[in-house]
């Protein structure tokens, strides 16, 4: 999922003041990682009928979190519709291999820097906490309308969108449009 533009610029504004540089460049919410996405591109048609299945997604976004294992510095997504997005994919894609994180325990979160040689994600999560205070005090409610599919060019490359699918039927220009990654 994408944020709304607004908190969007504001992400990237605090990861070029950190001088965070990686694949998270684009600020997104994933739904479906890249398991069983194979490059033949066979699977895009059947992603594309699940999402067009899907409503719109309900969100709230919170302040920053580290993960636990120290992998990802990462504003909080409360989203039990992104989680459901997330499964319908797994069972109509049938990855024969998953990553650990996918499944029901998917933590849907948006990432502000990931775990790399030079980052010291303690020092830019403590950066983190306090430009994102005021996401953990009133959490940031959005509502998703399309779900972009995002492509990573190789090792060291960064995420860059590549098509946006509508949900559920949602027709641009209806309310706000917020793009879902």
């Amino acid at each position: 999922m994408r944020p709304p533009a607004e908190l969007a610029a504001r992400v990237e504004r605090f990861r070029r003041a950190q001088g965070v540089r990686d694949a998270a460049a684009i600020p997104h919410i994933t739904v479906k990682a890249r398991s069983g996405l194979t490059p033949d591109l066979e699977w895009l048609g059947v992603a594309r009928a699940v999402v067009a299945g899907t409503p719109p997604i309900a969100a709230e976004i919170g302040g920053a979190r580290l993960f636990r294992h120290g992998a990802a510095l990462y504003l909080v997504v409360r989203s039990p519709d992104a989680v459901r997005l997330h499964m319908a994919l797994l069972a109509a894609l049938k990855p024969p291999q998953r990553f650990g994180y996918e499944g029901p325990q998917m933590t849907p979160h948006l990432s502000l820097a990931l775990a790399r040689r030079g980052v010291d994600l303690g020092e830019v999560g403590l950066a983190a906490r306090t430009e994102f205070a005021d996401l953990d005090a009133e959490p940031l409610v959005f509502t998703a309308r399309t779900v972009t599919l995002m492509k990573k060019p190789g090792p060291g490359g960064f995420y860059a969108p590549v098509e946006e699918w509508l949900l559920g039927g949602a027709a641009y220009g209806e309310g706000e449009h917020l793009p879902v990654s």
